[in-house]
């Protein structure tokens, strides 16, 4: 249960009555809606992490997923397993990102972003050790994103936890959905 109420949107004013226009029926846009106009940048920084970086979108929602599980945010993470499921994600990729990076599912690629977001997630700064590998394998723009991506979901699941923001019941859910994804 919620620590505070749900924003109602309807009483949203300025650029924030504007965003509520376009985002989806969840719970963790109603409970921002306290904060104002700040829900514009939210969403902002948001949607060029989901819809316009260059970063994989499946390294993405590894990063993502693995921030929730390691901040212990249980809404980012359901809401990002799904989304992980519409990008075709198997099950077992998914489980993989709760047991840690040296599950079977990960190739060697997904284990070295899932070594680097937890390094990134527990220290702050990323070690030689888990920052090298990357640097040789993606672009400087991509190991950017990734920070990035990391960084704003663990201020999401801080935002999330900090205010005991529900998971929306079944079949009342808004519905989050990324260009090119399936249905």
């Amino acid at each position: 249960m919620a620590r505070i109420p749900y924003f109602d949107p309807e009483k949203a004013e300025g650029r924030a009555k504007e965003v509520y226009k376009k985002l989806p029926k969840l719970n963790i846009f109603r409970m921002l809606g306290h904060s104002g106009d700040m829900i514009d940048g939210f969403i902002k920084l948001g949607n060029a992490i989901l819809v316009y970086s260059k970063l994989d979108p499946v390294l993405r929602e590894i990063a993502i997923v693995r921030t929730g599980v390691l901040r212990g945010s249980k809404y980012e993470v359901f809401q990002h397993e799904r989304i992980s499921r519409q990008l075709g994600m198997s099950e077992d990729l998914i489980k993989a990102i709760h047991e840690g990076p040296d599950a079977k599912a990960f190739n060697e690629m997904q284990r070295l972003v899932m070594r680097f977001t937890d390094d990134v997630v527990k220290n702050t700064r990323a070690s030689d050790a888990t920052f090298n590998p990357l640097k040789e394998k993606l672009s400087y723009k991509e190991l950017q994103e990734l920070v990035v991506t990391i960084g704003y979901y663990t201020m999401v699941s801080c935002f999330l936890e900090t205010f005991d923001v529900d998971i929306e019941e079944k079949g009342k859910e808004g519905t989050v959905k990324l260009p090119g994804m399936a249905n």
